[in-house]
């Protein structure tokens, strides 16, 4: 969706402005419909748009609530903005707008940091409260929408996407084990980034900055409840499945624009694209495919769509040569690495050559509902991190199945001992040759990563 960014300094610096329209510039790719700046002393709030919710300039960012009081920055959707918005207007609130940005901003009004906790959707927003002079940079419940920050001395950026940093400081060092991180993860995990002092806003949170002392605090304000882990009736489980299924579909079927899915011919997409069907006319959806039949999964697209009535399909094939036409695009394209980034690539490729603008994936489905082959492997966590020596015995039962080194990572403590067993790409044997450093530091770094629970 859109993009934001933002430059905020405890004294007046005439230069932020500058430097954020670099940031804006840089990012104009995910924000293509429009942009704008918002300054109010040593405070700069940008915004690039990619219009979804209200096609109208009422609609343009950075927005100002009716009093100016207030000034907002915003990635996402809010999906239950419109009863929101009812149980604001019945207090009095007028709206100048269609859009559920000018929501955020008088919920803010009306219930404070509390509104936070109100949101349903996936979202980053900067908001600005110049009466109490104070900033917040809130992020969704489980970290959808990206929110990049530094925060030293007297200066906050803050911003969508970690190149926008590179445009105020060309110099900007990388984050000294960045590649440490990736060729364990495959990607970088939270909180770290490939430069150094950029981090990731915790998903669930908010950061707070008091703007005349520059003291700060991150709170969160969404938490899991405690997990009961009871003995569950499995057609109830199914009926309520269903219902949340169909319910989370219907919301993420609001757009102003023309709306579609994935299709690769998974379980996941396969059941989004047969409820969004049921629950809209004229559906689009959108299918890459492969020449190496290994990779193709054409049949099980087939399937999905004999079960639909009236979706409107495109299919795209996907050959070795595109591959190549397109990598030096494909790196550009990519704010951060991952081992995901080329099929993102193409199948967003394919969707805006189709004329969409908001697309639904089954993306964290098969994390939900252990849908990964590696999950087979859950059953033996326990019983292995009982096992001694385990950083050599991984070594040795390697020479049979690479896979097997990944014992080895249950020597790290906790989750992410164990995440990295079911999931991780090289081991930090592997990582230290191909880096060149010793395995200790390898290890040292990775005991660093705290994955939540």
């Amino acid at each position: 969706m859109c993009r934001i960014a933002g430059i905020i300094s405890q004294s007046d610096n005439q230069e932020n402005a500058s430097c954020l329209s670099l940031m804006l510039d840089c990012m104009t790719h995910g924000g293509p419909d429009g942009g704008g700046i918002y300054t109010d002393g040593p405070l700069s709030f940008g915004n690039r748009r990619l219009s979804i919710i209200d096609l109208s300039k009422a609609g343009n960012q950075p927005m100002l609530s009716a009093d100016s009081d207030l000034a907002i920055t915003y990635n996402g959707e809010i999906y239950n903005f419109r009863i929101l918005r009812d149980k604001l207007e019945a207090m009095g609130f007028a709206f100048a707008s269609k859009s559920d940005t000018e929501v955020i901003l008088y919920a803010y009004q009306a219930w404070g940091s509390k509104s936070f906790e109100l949101f349903e959707g996936m979202f980053a927003f900067a908001l600005y409260d110049k009466k109490r002079k104070e900033c917040f940079l809130v992020r969704d419940h489980i970290g959808v929408k990206p929110l990049y920050y530094h925060l030293a001395g007297d200066k906050l950026i803050f911003s969508s996407e970690v190149r926008a940093f590179k445009s105020v400081n060309s110099h900007w060092p990388e984050a000294e084990d960045w590649k440490i991180l990736f060729l364990a993860f495959g990607s970088i995990p939270h909180p770290f980034t490939t430069l150094s002092d950029v981090y990731q806003l915790p998903p669930g949170s908010y950061l707070k900055l008091e703007l005349g002392d520059f003291s700060h605090s991150i709170v969160s304000y969404y938490s899991v409840g405690p997990r009961d882990y009871l003995k569950s009736d499995h057609t109830e489980d199914l009926r309520m499945m269903q219902f949340a299924i169909q319910a989370a579909v219907s919301k993420n079927l609001m757009s102003d624009v023309p709306l579609g899915v994935f299709l690769s011919g998974g379980i996941d997409s396969s059941l989004l694209l047969t409820v969004a069907d049921r629950l809209k006319s004229g559906i689009n959806s959108v299918s890459v495919n492969f020449d190496e039949s290994s990779y193709d999964e054409y049949h099980y697209q087939k399937v999905a769509l004999e079960g639909t009535t009236n979706v409107d399909h495109t299919s795209h094939r996907i050959t070795e040569q595109m591959f190549w036409d397109s990598l030096e695009d494909i790196w550009n394209a990519m704010d951060q690495p991952s081992i995901d980034g080329v099929n993102s690539y193409f199948i967003a490729k394919c969707a805006k050559k189709d004329g969409l603008k908001v697309v639904l994936s089954g993306l964290g489905a098969d994390e939900i509902f252990g849908g990964y082959p590696s999950f087979d492997r859950i059953q033996w966590v326990r019983r292995l991190r009982k096992i001694p020596f385990k950083r050599a015995l991984g070594r040795v039962v390697g020479w049979k199945k690479h896979a097997y080194r990944r014992l080895m990572f249950l020597n790290l403590q906790g989750v992410t001992g164990d995440y990295l067993f079911l999931r991780g790409i090289h081991t930090p044997d592997y990582i230290a040759s191909i880096l060149s450093i010793p395995e200790e530091r390898v290890w040292k770094v990775l005991g660093t990563v705290k994955l939540p629970v």
